[in-house]
């Protein structure tokens, strides 16, 4: 495989009928984004059901995680694999089957009467949105001209990235207005707009491959996010010493090494060509986004407890108070493309790095409890600026590092990436809030009974519950917790910051030095015949 970055074309329509013009582009545009919409929105939306969904299946807290979680897991485990199937068999028969199994899914899980059967639903509802998440972006890039391609995926970046805050919102309204059955409303709905338009406006396109299929490597790579992603998501809970954890870790590992050696025996041939790793845009943008894509989930699970505990706020309202970033986030990633245009992609990485990192730094000076949410706003404000314009940026490298044959693989790698960020970020920033809260409250007790001092030492919501238990003491702990949490805070973001800040310092080194699409010999080719020509009209 050649690693030359030669001007490239973009791919014809079935039919041959040519590179659609604008008004088809744009309804390609949309119809990729609201399906995009539909997966990342069901990746977050039942986190603010937890405890509806204990009451009403009888179900433990580790149950209720299981249901949230194995959505994420099945959804990053397979997208590598079935990204190379879409490329092989056709991206938009791949779409429109993923987007039909993923309505059903959502329709079963919304009628689910039982854990065992939402679990079932949501396994599968993970599957179909692996077949359709990198889809989304391998459409974009094997159908866009260059010179449209840099915006295009700068509204994906958007949604990708704000996506998940505003499918919190809605799924918060609906949980306040109606049943928290209804969340499942919002992804059904969704698919059935994005399946019609699928059915009319996106042309197909597939590899055309004198390959064999990867079958070994698409095994060990799901093995291998398995293995990691499941620790990431299960070592706070159970214990990150704990048996189950460390032999998911041993697995995970090995297998991901497993992976390289076997990648790089096949070479050509590959699922993925992990030697292309050594070119500056698909490593620098990898980083960048698994990095970015971290400390956001991370801010996530920080910002709402300091939303509810201590400004004592509600879900909905909590959610609302999360738009600003998600707004700036999604408007500068579709402003970063006419920036990387004009000084280039690795400057407009620098600039977005360099933002975040401040955002990051604004919330850990000024937070406070009597300070409130406008201690907060102007970092999450930075936070969502400098994400969008690293987000963008950092997706076309990793696309454009992989032939137009290989952009369904490209584009499942994107996404892995940002899942890995995601999980990575949740477990690091997470367990260093959690961290910090107990070693400042441990000089806070004084005078509370042991009962409740234990309490309190398990996490600022608990200690709410059982100040009014402490008499007298009520508002002492209550403040306590407050002002240790915010403690704790400060160093997760202070750690957080300097991540960011060893992520500029690499990007403004290492980044990108430019984003044209690789050439292939095995080049994504139109498919011909009667039928197909029939199907893209």
């Amino acid at each position: 495989m050649s690693i030359n970055q030669p001007h490239q074309t973009a791919a014809a329509p079935v039919g041959g009928g040519g590179t659609p013009d604008a008004r088809q582009l744009r309804a390609i545009l949309i119809t990729v984004s609201i399906a995009l919409m539909a997966v990342i929105a069901s990746v977050s939306g039942l986190n603010v059901a937890q405890t509806h969904m204990a009451v009403e299946f009888g179900a433990s807290q580790n149950t209720v995680l299981w249901i949230i979680n194995i959505y994420t897991l099945a959804l990053a485990a397979l997208l590598l694999p079935l990204g190379a199937v879409g490329d092989r068999l056709g991206r938009k028969p791949m779409l429109i089957t993923g987007l039909i199994i993923f309505g059903a899914a959502s329709v079963v899980a919304g009628f689910a009467p039982s854990a065992g059967v939402m679990i079932a639903a949501r396994v599968a509802a993970g599957i179909s949105a692996a077949m359709i998440m990198p889809i989304t972006l391998a459409v974009i890039t094997s159908t866009f001209p260059e010179e449209e391609r840099g915006k295009a995926i700068g509204v994906w970046t958007g949604v990708a990235g704000g996506g998940g805050i505003l499918g919190m919102f809605l799924s918060a309204l609906l949980v306040d207005v109606a049943d928290w059955r209804w969340l499942f409303v919002l992804p059904v709905v969704l698919v059935v707009v994005a399946l019609a338009m699928t059915l009319k406006t996106v042309p197909n396109s597939r590899e055309r491959s004198t390959h064999s299929f990867d079958t070994i490597g698409a095994l060990v790579s799901t093995i291998a996010v398995i293995g990691l992603i499941f620790v990431l998501q299960e070592g706070p809970e159970r214990g990150w010493t704990a048996p189950t954890t460390l032999i998911s870790l041993a697995v995970g590992v090995v297998a991901a090494i497993t992976f390289v050696a076997w990648e790089l025996h096949r070479r050509d041939a590959s699922l993925l060509d992990v030697r292309l790793f050594r070119e500056r845009g698909l490593a620098s943008g990898s980083i960048t986004l698994l990095v970015v894509f971290g400390v956001q989930a991370g801010i996530a699970v920080v910002l709402f407890p300091f939303f509810q505990a201590v400004l004592g706020w509600s879900g909905l309202l909590s959610t609302v108070a999360m738009m600003p970033m998600a707004v700036m986030m999604m408007m500068t990633s579709g402003l970063a493309p006419k920036m990387a245009a004009k000084i280039g992609a690795r400057p407009t990485m620098t600039v977005g790095v360099a933002l975040a990192t401040l955002g990051l730094a604004l919330m850990a000076l000024f937070v406070s409890v009597d300070g409130g949410y406008l201690s907060i706003l102007a970092g999450m404000l930075a936070m969502g600026i400098g994400m969008g314009l690293s987000m963008t940026p950092s997706t076309e490298a990793i696309t454009s590092s992989l032939p137009r044959a290989k952009q369904g693989v490209a584009s499942a790698l994107n996404d892995v990436t940002r899942e890995f960020g995601t999980a990575l970020g949740v477990a690091m920033l997470g367990a260093l809030l959690a961290n910090g809260y107990r070693s400042a409250i441990d000089g806070k007790l004084d005078g509370i009974p042991n009962e409740a001092a234990d309490t309190a030492r398990e996490g600022i919501a608990n200690a709410i519950e059982v100040a009014p238990t402490t008499g007298g003491r009520t508002q002492d702990l209550i403040h306590a917790a407050q002002q240790s949490f915010v403690d704790g805070w400060q160093q997760s973001m202070w750690v957080g910051a300097a991540v960011m800040a060893a992520l500029l310092l690499y990007v403004a080194l290492r980044g990108p030095k430019n984003t044209t699409p690789l050439e292939s010999d095995a080049e994504a080719a139109p498919e011909t015949g009667v039928a197909d020509n029939v199907a893209a009209r």
